[in-house]
């Protein structure tokens, strides 16, 4: 499965995606975000660690407003396309 980094505010997203058998690391520090293959974030902060201006920037999903099965759906979605 997927390694995808989630901002530490979204457990309950990163436990979902966990159930689900990813590979899940909690977004801390610029180094976490290396490897991961997209990342969720709250939308509080759309330059989280900068990752905006890297490769992976269409595999950054927004959280915000969405529930935990919402999320994991587009992750999934975005992976698999």
């Amino acid at each position: 499965m997927a390694k995808v980094g989630v901002e530490q505010s979204l457990q309950n997203v990163a436990q979902v995606l966990k159930e689900k058998g990813h590979d899940v690391v909690e977004l801390k520090s610029a180094s976490d975000v290396n490897g991961c293959d997209c990342f969720v974030v709250t939308g509080m902060d759309s330059n989280f660690m900068g990752i905006h201006d890297t490769s992976s920037a269409n595999s950054i999903i927004d959280a915000s407003g969405r529930n935990a099965d919402e999320v994991c759906q587009e992750v999934e979605s975005r992976l698999n396309s």
